[in-house]
């Protein structure tokens, strides 16, 4: 009798492609949590009885969304906010990418509002994404707070977060996300703006209304039990010597600061429809932005999160754990707004996902403190059985093209 196959992370069993987009039922709604492991039960996508994932229903209710109607919700929430003496009403987080560019500029510059722009820094800037924060700033016009946390703490989490979850980003995420809501408590500003809300990618959890109050941005009780690179606060504090004022950028505000202040979150893509080489051309034209010289390794694009060296590795990690590289992302998005078709996309997706990204990885290697070797190890060690098999080299079993070793 067959013996059957370990499934790690909480992922489906039997592994399934949409039959709209090239996304597969192995991709997590949400990676970024205050857990100790990701061996947990995970939401993934979801398929309806035609096969069709999540994020392309999602996509397809936006043909009927009466996007005037929407923009009319959105003037409504922003004169109800708007400061008449120019101090800030909204905040809007972001690295000065495509998409925070479009929000901040359109925010300021079409609906009248006066946006803090705040970046909580890549860990390892690269020269064009540090050009592009800049420009955002300089040629966009806005005020920004760049907050830097402590390097070896953040060093020491991203190490961590690879060799316990080998995902690069762990850490990075979970302050970037909570640094906008924090800082707008502290000045008084009633409004942060996100761009897209993760209902667009499938995360059947995700609050699209117009009115979020959305909680995950603000809530913990006991802060020794949360994890953060796969380590309990308590142990960081007493293995790794490292003091609770130094954790607390990467952790959410407590709920009774953020309620008290009254901070509203909410998704600009609600209001304003949302499509990505729309705003990249948007940010091109209004804010200096530019594209990366060359094309990302793991994919086709040059546009899309390129601030961070260790963002094509990040992706890479996607691959090795869940099957679905960078290509998969960027192809499924450009199939679901009509760019490309699935046909297009399952051809991008051969040729260039699980590429790995060797332009920065050394550096990367240096940075963190780790050998090459033992990331590789590591590699292996993260690989689901369920989509992997060591043959002359690691293959996946199943794959969007159907030519896997059990395809």
């Amino acid at each position: 009798m067959a013996t059957e196959l370990e499934v790690k992370y909480g992922l489906p069993r039997e592994i399934k492609f949409c039959r709209r987009c090239v996304m597969s039922n192995q991709r997590p709604v949400s990676e970024v949590e205050f857990k100790h492991t990701i061996e947990t039960k995970k939401k993934t996508m979801t398929f309806d009885e035609e096969g069709i994932c999540d994020a392309c229903r999602a996509n397809e209710q936006k043909e009927k969304i009466n996007w005037r109607q929407r923009e009319e919700e959105l003037l409504q929430l922003l004169d109800k906010y708007r400061s008449k003496d120019g101090s800030y009403d909204c905040l809007v987080p972001g690295s000065g990418g495509k998409d925070s560019a479009y929000q901040a500029h359109i925010l300021k510059h079409k609906y009248g509002m006066h946006p803090l722009t705040v970046t909580w820094p890549p860990i390892l800037y690269t020269e064009y994404g540090y050009e592009n924060w800049k420009n955002w700033i300089d040629i966009g016009g806005f005020d920004n707070i760049s907050f830097r946390r402590n390097g070896s703490v953040m060093k020491l989490l991203t190490r961590l977060a690879i060799e316990n979850l080998l995902h690069p980003f762990q850490t990075f995420i979970l302050g970037q996300k909570n640094l906008g809501p924090k800082i707008a408590a502290k000045f008084g500003i009633p409004l942060v703006f996100y761009g897209e809300n993760e209902a667009e990618y499938g995360n059947p959890i995700a609050d699209n209304s117009s009115s979020l109050r959305d909680k995950s941005y603000y809530t913990f009780k006991n802060i020794d039990e949360l994890y953060l690179g796969g380590v309990s606060v308590r142990e960081l504090r007493e293995k790794y010597g490292v003091g609770l004022s130094d954790l607390m950028a990467f952790l959410p505000a407590g709920a009774d600061e953020l309620e008290k202040a009254n901070i509203q979150v909410h998704y600009l893509g609600y209001y304003l429809r949302w499509t990505p080489q729309e705003v990249y051309y948007y940010a091109v034209e209004n804010t200096g932005f530019k594209a990366r010289p060359f094309r990302t390794q793991g994919t086709y694009s040059k546009y899309n999160s390129i601030d961070d060296k260790i963002d094509d590795l990040h992706y890479y990690t996607t691959f090795i754990k869940f099957g679905i590289g960078r290509a998969t992302y960027d192809a499924s998005q450009e199939i679901r707004n009509h760019h490309i078709t699935r046909e297009e996309g399952c051809a991008l997706v051969n040729k260039f996902d699980g590429e790995f990204p060797d332009r920065y990885f050394n550096e990367i290697m240096e940075y963190i403190e780790m050998k090459p070797d033992h990331f590789h190890q590591l590699c292996d060690k993260f690989r689901s059985p369920h989509l992997w098999v060591n043959n002359n080299g690691w293959k996946l079993r199943h794959n969007v093209n159907l030519t896997g070793t059990e395809d």
